[in-house]
C-alpha cells in the first residue's frame, strides 16, 4: 500500500533570487526605463518618470546624510500614503538607514513603545490623518519640542529621538519641514551618497515593521534588502508584471501589501505605482483604475466589496485591468466571480504570508482552477519552501492532515528587533518561521489555512477550527460577518460562542433559527452552544479580531468566571 506524500514542498522558478541591494536595483531599473512613469499620486497631483523618482531619492538620500543619519540608524514614518513615504522608502534604502513603519492608526501609548523600541532617531509625520492630529501628539508626547531647534530634542518620554520632520506646509516649533530637510542635501555631495551606497550588503536589515499583537506588545519584525527587494519581484513574476503594467495600490503603505508586494513589485519591474488617495476610498479607487487605465489592483477582500457595492461602479471603465492581489483573508466565491466577470480582473491572484515572511510564502497563479483560488491560499513561492507539523511533536504530518504551516527560505525575517527570546519561539534551528496557523496540503501542493493554533477549540475531547465553524454560518443569508471562538464549560472542557453580525434589514434572526440552521448540516459537537449579536468586533490598531477579548468578554457576559 502506498504511503501519503508528507506535507512539503518546495517552489521552483527559472529565475534566480536578486543577489542586489534595493538601491542598485532600482538604479539598474531607472537607468533601463528612465521615461517611464514610476509614481503616480492622485492626491498630491505627482506624477514622475523613473529618472525624476531617482533624483528626488538620491536627494533625499544626501539630506539624510547631512542631517547625520547613518547605516544602522532608524528613521521612523508615521503617515499615510503620499510620495514622501515612497522616497523615504528608497533614500532610506541607499544609504542603509532602517526604516520604521509607524501604523497610522497608533495612539500616544503606541507611538512610545515604537519609538523608544526601535531607538528610532529621526521621525517623518504627516501634520494629521482622519481623526489622528499627528502634530499635537507628539507635543503631547515630547513637550520639549515647543522649545527646541529642529534636530536638537531632547525629550524625556523619548530619549534617542533627535529630529522631527513634519510634512504639512506650515512651520511648527521643533521642526523641519519636508522642504527643509531636502534643503539639506546640497551640504552633500554625489560622491559620498554613491560611497554610502557601495558599503552595503543586501543582508543587511533595512526595515522595522512592527506586527499588531493580539496580545500584548508588537514586536518589531526586521527585515533585509534580499527579503523585501525578492518578495517584491516574485509577487509580481507571479502577475506576469512588465514595465508595461500599472498598479493601484489603495493598501496602506506601512504595511508589507503596500511598501513590497506593491512598490518593490512595481520597482522590480519598471512598472508604474499609483495611489489613489491617503487611504481607501472605494470611489477614488474606481476612478483611479479608470482614468489611469491601470491593469493591476490590490486590495483586501472588503475593499473589492466596497468597490463593487458601490452605487456608481457602473459608471467607471475598468475593461483595462487583468490582474492583482486579494490577501488578508479568504475570497467568498461570490466575490471572486464578480471580481473576474465585473471588474474584468480574470488572472486575480491570492497571496498568504505574514510581515515576518516579507510577506508573502504562497500565492495561487494566473491560470488555477476557481476552486482553488477560493478554497486555499496556492502554492509555495518560488525559492521558499513550505511543511506542515504536528505541532506536538514536530513531525511532518501527511497530505490531507491538519498541522501548523512552516516557512523557510530568503523571506524569512533577520529577527524580532530586540527580542531573542520572541525570536527564539518564532524561527526554530533549522531556520524554520513558525506560523501559529493551523494549515492543510493536497496532493497538488495547495494549502489550506483552516485556523490558528492558540484559536483551536477542544470540545470532549474533539479538535474544533472556529474557521471551519465561520465559513459554514456565513452560508446563512441573514450573517454579515461571525467570529467564533471557545469558552470554559464544565462537562465538555470547551464550548463555542459564534459572534453574529446581521445584514442590515435582518434583525429579526433569532440563536435558536441559527442553530436549527446548524443542525445535520454540521457535526453536532461544532454547533455553537452560545450566540452573541453585535454591530462590531474587538480589534486591534490594525485591524485584526482580538478573540482573546471576545472570549475575555463572553466568560464575565455568560457569568463562567468559576
Amino acid at each position: 500500500m502506498s504511503q501519503a506524500l508528507p506535507s512539503y514542498t518546495s517552489g521552483t522558478s527559472e529565475k534566480p533570487l536578486i543577489g542586489m541591494t534595493i538601491g542598485d536595483k532600482f538604479d539598474q531599473v531607472v537607468a533601463r526605463h528612465p521615461d517611464n512613469e514610476a509614481l503616480v499620486v492622485r492626491h498630491q497631483g505627482i506624477r514622475w518618470t523613473y529618472r525624476e523618482f531617482q533624483q528626488r531619492v538620491d536627494q533625499c538620500a544626501r539630506a539624510l546624510l547631512a542631517t547625520g543619519i547613518e547605516k544602522g540608524d532608524r528613521v521612523g514614518i508615521w503617515s499615510p500614503n503620499n510620495a514622501q513615504w515612497t522616497t523615504l522608502q528608497f533614500a532610506t534604502a541607499k544609504i542603509g538607514a532602517i526604516l520604521v513603519n509607524i501604523n497610522p492608526a497608533y495612539r500616544l501609548h503606541e507611538l512610545e513603545y515604537a519609538l523608544n523600541h526601535s531607538g528610532t532617531r529621526m521621525l517623518v509625520i504627516a501634520e494629521r490623518f482622519k481623526s489622528s492630529e499627528y502634530t499635537q501628539m507628539l507635543y503631547e508626547l515630547a513637550p520639549e519640542l515647543k522649545a527646541s531647534a529642529p534636530g536638537r530634542l531632547k525629550a524625556q518620554k523619548l530619549p534617542q529621538l533627535e529630529m522631527l520632520v513634519n510634512l504639512a506646509e506650515q512651520s511648527y516649533d521643533g521642526m523641519w519641514r519636508w522642504n527643509d530637510l531636502i534643503e539639506q542635501a546640497d551640504g552633500v555631495d554625489e560622491a559620498r551618497l554613491a560611497e554610502a551606497q557601495a558599503g552595503l550588503q543586501f543582508d543587511d536589515p533595512i526595515n522595522i515593521q512592527y506586527t499588531s499583537g493580539t496580545t500584548g506588545f508588537p514586536k518589531g519584525a526586521t527585515l533585509t534588502h534580499h527579503n523585501i527587494l525578492n518578495n517584491g519581484y516574485f509577487v509580481a513574476e507571479s502577475m506576469k508584471f512588465t514595465d508595461r503594467d500599472r498598479l493601484v495600490i489603495p493598501v496602506p503603505l506601512y504595511h508589507c501589501f503596500g511598501m513590497v508586494m506593491g512598490n518593490l513589485g512595481c520597482v522590480t519591474h519598471g512598472a508604474t505605482m499609483i495611489y489613489p488617495g491617503e487611504g481607501f476610498e472605494p470611489k477614488s479607487v474606481l476612478e483611479t483604475v479608470a482614468e489611469e487605465r491601470a491593469t493591476a489592483l490590490y486590495g483586501v477582500p472588503t475593499m473589492f466589496i466596497a468597490e463593487l457595492d458601490h452605487p456608481e461602479f457602473a459608471q467607471y471603465d475598468l475593461s483595462s485591468l487583468r490582474t492583482g492581489i486579494m490577501a488578508g483573508s479568504l475570497c467568498p466565491s461570490e466575490v471572486m466571480k464578480a471580481v473576474n466577470s465585473r471588474m474584468h480582473m480574470q488572472e486575480v491572484q491570492i497571496a498568504y504570508g505574514m510581515t515576518e515572511t516579507s510577506p508573502v510564502s504562497t500565492q495561487t497563479a494566473a491560470d488555477d482552477a476557481f476552486d482553488k483560488r477560493v478554497t486555499t491560499v496556492g502554492r509555495t513561492q518560488p525559492h521558499l519552501e513550505s511543511k506542515i507539523i504536528d505541532p506536538s511533536t514536530g513531525q511532518v504530518v501527511p497530505r490531507g492532515e491538519i498541522g501548523e504551516l512552516c516557512t523557510r527560505g530568503y523571506s524569512v525575517m533577520l529577527k524580532y528587533w530586540n527580542n531573542e527570546e520572541a525570536t527564539r519561539d518564532a524561527i526554530d534551528g533549522a531556520g524554520w518561521m513558525h506560523t501559529g496557523d493551523l494549515a492543510t496540503m493536497d496532493d497538488e501542493g495547495y494549502i489550506q489555512i483552516v485556523g490558528r493554533i492558540k484559536d483551536m477549540v477542544i470540545r470532549g475531547g474533539e479538535n474544533v477550527y472556529p474557521k471551519e465553524v465561520e465559513e459554514f454560518l456565513y452560508s446563512h443569508p441573514a450573517v454579515s460577518e461571525v467570529q467564533v471562538t471557545g469558552v470554559p464549560d464544565k462537562k465538555y472542557g470547551e464550548e463555542l460562542i459564534a459572534w453574529i453580525k446581521l445584514h442590515p434589514g435582518a434583525d429579526d434572526v433569532t440563536a435558536d433559527e441559527l442553530r436549527d440552521y446548524c443542525k445535520g448540516r454540521i457535526t453536532h459537537f461544532k454547533v455553537p452552544r452560545y450566540f452573541k449579536f453585535v454591530d462590531n468586533f474587538p480589534m486591534t490598531v490594525t485591524g485584526k479580531i482580538q478573540k482573546f477579548r471576545m472570549r475575555e468578554i463572553s466568560i464575565e457576559e455568560l457569568g463562567l468566571d468559576d
